[in-house]
């Protein structure tokens, strides 16, 4: 029944009954479960939630919503740990690593968007070999897992050690950004909602993380982007896993479907040009995964992979998926 039913139907009974019903819708908003989400204040996952909480998907799947900025990954991670929030957002293989060591993590689907690299338009470079003797811009450490997979591409592709043929600069994304439109690198590795931005500014793409992992065998369509919870939380509360993912495609659809939806998430995209908005919707949309269950065959070999190229300094002790690490959401 919606509220303003509820009130007609209150407004018929007497007072004492109107008082009384009116605890019990109270107290039954007051029951819902809340998921306390602790993520980055310019984050873009913020676009997902924002549409969640504006249009009523949290309650519609019976939970409230909470968001909590934090200046920093680490903070959200701390958050969590902690018990000072519920949910954060990593890659699963950081989740598998955690779970693995002895935390009860557990991984939701989110998002396939991944990097790539980009070069100034007016490179003259057409593959990643093209690079050889130039400098890398690489948002991230050694062992960010875009390099790593681009570093599997070249030697399997090329024959080509990315790693000793370049010079590689390590950032922070809105460095390695800026210093790119600065002309200051042959080429840069950079998370993808920086690279949209990139593209809008000017820069091409030279290959996608998305090609290369599909030329060395990697099912792309599979998730790496996610909401981790705590499983002694959601076995507090039965079918919140499900709610969450739930209420996050509904989300997903109204946001691939409707203009307006952007429209009002609009002011938390940091967009600077019409271009830039456009590219940032275009890209975002683009990493919406297919419905359904991270699929293990496909979850292993991608595994198998970071563990070969990062070891045990990229996977710790998770050489294999851990069980429980992937909620059963459909």
């Amino acid at each position: 029944m919606t509220r303003a039913r509820q009130i007609g139907v209150m407004a018929k009974l007497p007072a004492i009954c109107v008082s009384l019903a009116l605890f019990a819708v109270a107290a039954s908003a007051e029951t819902l479960p809340t998921i306390r989400a602790a993520v980055l204040k310019i984050g873009t996952v913020n676009w997902e939630l924002e549409t969640i909480r504006q249009n009523g998907l949290d309650r519609k799947y019976g939970f409230v919503l909470e968001v909590q900025p934090f200046a920093d990954n680490g903070a959200t991670r701390i958050a969590v740990e902690g018990a000072e929030a519920d949910l954060a957002v990593a890659d699963w293989i950081w989740v598998a690593r955690q779970r693995a060591a002895g935390k009860d993590y557990v991984f939701i689907p989110y998002s396939k968007a991944v990097g790539g690299v980009v070069v100034p338009n007016d490179s003259p470079a057409n593959s990643l070999k093209d690079l050889a003797g130039g400098k890398i811009g690489i948002a991230g450490g050694p062992l960010d897992k875009s390099w790593l997979i681009l570093r599997a591409y070249a030697m399997q592709h090329y024959g080509m050690d990315l790693q000793a043929d370049t010079e590689q600069v390590f950032g922070a994304p809105p460095l390695i950004y800026k210093s790119a439109l600065g002309g200051d690198y042959s080429g840069a590795i950079n998370f993808w909602h920086f690279l949209a931005r990139m593209k809008a500014s000017g820069m091409r793409e030279l290959i996608s993380v998305e090609e290369a992992g599909q030329a060395l065998g990697l099912d792309t369509d599979t998730p790496l982007l996610g909401y981790y919870l705590k499983e002694s939380f959601l076995n507090e509360h039965p079918d919140l896993a499900q709610d969450l993912f739930s209420a996050s495609r509904d989300a997903k659809d109204m946001l691939a479907s409707s203009p307006e939806a952007w429209e009002a998430i609009r002011p938390r995209m940091n967009a600077k040009t019409e271009a830039q908005f456009e590219q940032l919707k275009a890209d975002w949309i683009a990493g919406i995964p297919n419905r359904g269950p991270v699929g293990a065959a496909a979850a292993s070999a991608m595994l198998e992979l970071m563990a070969e190229l990062g070891g045990s300094d990229l996977v710790g002790e998770a050489t294999t998926i851990p069980p429980g690490l992937f909620a059963d959401v459909e």
